[in-house]
């Protein structure tokens, strides 16, 4: 189980794909690019190995001390990038006491502020919806850090042009309900920003209606009422 002092020293370069500065979002960026090869590199002699090993007749080569430590580079490697770097809980149940939850909500949270940035260098929509889901939890939700951070990403993404998966954040919207977030979500379904006017319409309604599925369907409907 590793601590948050061995996550900072893999991943605490990642805050500046968040920076308002773009000179350190460019230097983050080269950061995972570079992340990324060693990664892809570590795996093809992952592969590599095993092929080799199956080539030589090796019955369970997955025992083999050679393989072990080549897949053992590899995670090593991928710990150190994201998305990959956030994939793996082990046995935290608790998200709250997942030492990798601020990298989470860290990559979402690049998502919601760099959409662009983020698409290029490591787009991940299988990764987004399921930090979403996962993130979106009572627990989670009554962390102050996580609240706050979370009030933010709902707000954030209303706020803007539809994005893949975004209609998830329902999800965290109903955890993480009450004064706080419906005062933004207010503001922004009575700005001048038609996008964020249905997606802050949709997220309220939704929020007042706990027991409606968040589906496409739902969604669709809706929104052919709201625009009539």
């Amino acid at each position: 189980m590793d601590d948050a002092r061995a996550w900072d020293e893999r991943l605490a370069w990642a805050h500046g794909l968040i920076a308002s500065d773009p000179a350190e979002r460019a230097a983050a960026l080269d950061h995972l690019a570079s992340a990324r090869k060693a990664t892809a590199e570590a795996q093809d002699r992952f592969n590599q190995t095993l092929l080799t090993l199956q080539g030589r007749g090796v019955k369970y080569p997955y025992e083999d001390p050679v393989l072990r430590l080549a897949h053992e580079e590899y995670l090593r490697f991928r710990s150190r990038s994201l998305p990959d770097g956030v994939w793996d809980r082990l046995d935290y149940e608790d998200l709250v006491s997942w030492p990798g939850l601020p990298y989470a909500l860290l990559f979402l949270e690049w998502e919601a502020r760099y959409p662009e940035e983020w698409t290029s260098h490591a787009k991940a929509w299988g990764t987004k919806e399921g930090l979403i889901r996962d993130l979106a939890t009572d627990t989670v939700g009554q962390d102050p850090m996580a609240r706050a951070k979370l009030i933010d990403l709902v707000e954030i993404v209303v706020r803007r042009a539809y994005r893949c998966k975004d209609r998830a954040y329902v999800r965290i919207a109903r955890v993480v309900d009450g004064d706080p977030l419906r005062v933004r979500l207010e503001g922004a379904r009575r700005s001048e920003n038609p996008w964020a006017q249905l997606h802050a319409g949709y997220v309220l309604w939704m929020l007042d209606r706990p027991e409606m599925p968040n589906s496409r369907h739902v969604w669709r409907t809706w929104l052919t009422d709201a625009r009539q």
